[in-house]
């Protein structure tokens, strides 16, 4: 093997565990006080239009906080409130979301099969991939990779994000534009029936 080759895999290793240490939850507690009044004090929001943090992954949390820290997510109800927060803070806040048990809501009935058929199958004939892949049947995401736990979050959240990315609001999916391009192909009533079917997925 050369010692490019060695160099390069020693780098990515050393990043990798950089990007996956893990945070101190007790020590993110402290830290999210004034996250309940929107979020709840678990992390299972309340309110609709914010996002249910409990049991969400705690790298996809990580990344959040950062992006939106840095301006990369515009999130304007969070102007301000993480620039007194290290990375440190950041990453323990993550942690203890991530250790939280999330809560399950309830699909609409009349949107259920729909949403399912989009969740689990896709539209081949459009490109559009099966969220599965990157989501899993269950909703609980891939920690590991960073994709984010759907299953039991609020429909009208998850309905503006897609939305958001569809219409070039929200660009923090990474390089490969993985979300935009999914969102591009979605009708506001599909995007509908996936939020639906999506709340009640545990």
């Amino acid at each position: 093997m050369s010692r490019k080759i060695i160099m390069s895999l020693l780098l990515t290793l050393a990043a990798t565990s950089t990007a996956l240490a893990a945070g101190d939850p007790a020590a993110g507690q402290v830290n999210t006080a004034i996250c309940a009044a929107c979020h709840g004090p678990d992390g299972n929001s309340p309110a609709p239009n914010f996002p249910k943090l409990a049991g969400q992954g705690e790298r996809y949390l990580n990344k959040q906080l950062h992006d939106i820290k840095s301006g990369r997510r515009a999130v304007p109800e969070m102007t301000g409130m993480l620039n007194n927060l290290d990375d440190n803070a950041l990453v323990d806040i993550a942690a203890w979301y991530a250790s939280q048990k999330p809560s399950v809501g309830a699909a609409d009935p009349a949107l259920v099969a729909s949403g399912e058929k989009l969740f689990r199958g896709g539209d081949l004939a459009r490109g559009l991939p099966a969220c599965t892949g990157c989501h899993s049947p269950d909703g609980t995401g891939n920690g590991l990779a960073g994709f984010p736990h759907l299953g039991g979050q609020h429909a009208a959240y998850v309905t503006k994000q897609l939305t958001d990315f569809r219409e070039g609001k929200r660009v923090n999916d990474g390089d490969s534009l993985v979300m935009r391009a999914i969102a591009a192909k979605l009708s506001n009533q599909e995007i509908e029936a996936l939020a639906a079917y999506i709340q009640g997925l545990h």
